[in-house]
């Protein structure tokens, strides 16, 4: 593990694996440890893997002030990391609302990055509408899973408003592609890595506008990756097409049967894929 101070002091800590080229990874949840991305399903036998824990989560300190938990204040952090790492460019990936921080980095930074990998993002910050029936169609595609009915009841009370939590806890097949014994303590240790004080301030009012970074992704000259699942919920592959062409050199990879965990679903599909963009 590694470790540099912020802009504003805060201490940072960084995870390495493997060896090559690095690739900086920067964790969803939102606000959830790095821990949760391992090494990709492999990713690090062909690169060098240096996933940050985010401020306030994993080995990273939480910082005096909580508003700088809000994502767009977190660009920098990347900044510094880059700057201490001693790299003129940097891969940099994001995974889910972690792509926040990678799309607004690249957008603010564009001459610093060599190459950018969005794995299933969220498409918040670039204003990528996904409504409530444009996921029910893709969960339906689920309803001979032995798990569909509760889940899919749950699903229902939650886009009617009337959820509890256990309901949110009762969708969580929808995020996967299989919904195995591993997959299921996978998913049960989340909760356990995120920062729930610095996941509700994550999207705070003011940090971004998604016209102005859809204009700054516009002249983004770095290729782009955006690895998306067929049954991902969160960004179903026809909105991760429309996301794709926000960039003038991105190109789009769908993983057959896949959820919203990419390495996790198919690892040699994903590591197979990515290295192949990286090179």
């Amino acid at each position: 593990m590694g470790s540099l101070d912020a802009p504003d002091g805060t201490r940072l800590a960084y995870h390495r694996a493997g060896a090559g080229d690095p690739l900086i990874g920067i964790p969803g949840g939102p606000m959830q440890a790095s821990s949760y991305l391992a090494d990709l399903g492999g990713l690090s036998a062909h690169r060098e893997l240096v996933l940050l824990d985010l401020r306030g989560t994993g080995s990273s300190a939480a910082p005096e002030d909580p508003a700088t938990y809000r994502c767009d204040r977190q660009v920098e952090d990347v900044e510094a990391l880059r700057e201490h790492l001693g790299l003129d460019r940097i891969d940099l990936a994001g995974h889910s609302a972690g792509a926040a921080v990678a799309v607004l980095y690249a957008a603010a930074h564009p001459e610093r990055v060599g190459r950018l990998l969005l794995i299933n993002p969220s498409p918040r910050v670039v204003g990528v509408e996904v409504t409530d029936d444009d996921r029910r169609v893709v969960a339906e595609q689920r309803r001979e899973e032995p798990w569909f009915p509760e889940a899919f009841a749950a699903l229902e009370r939650i886009w009617s408003g009337a959820a509890t939590g256990a309901d949110w806890e009762a969708v969580a097949p929808f995020t996967h592609g299989r919904w195995d014994a591993d997959v299921r303590a996978f998913a049960a240790a989340g909760a356990s890595r995120r920062n729930l004080q610095a996941a509700a301030a994550y999207y705070g009012d003011g940090g971004f506008d998604p016209a102005d970074v859809r204009a700054a992704l516009a002249g983004l000259t770095a290729p782009v990756l955006l690895v998306s699942g067929e049954l991902d919920i969160q960004l179903p592959p026809e909105h991760a097409g429309e996301y794709a062409g926000l960039f003038p050199r991105a190109e789009l990879a769908v993983l057959p049967g896949g959820g919203h965990y990419a390495w996790l679903d198919d690892p040699g599909w994903l590591v197979r894929t990515v290295t192949a963009f990286l090179r």
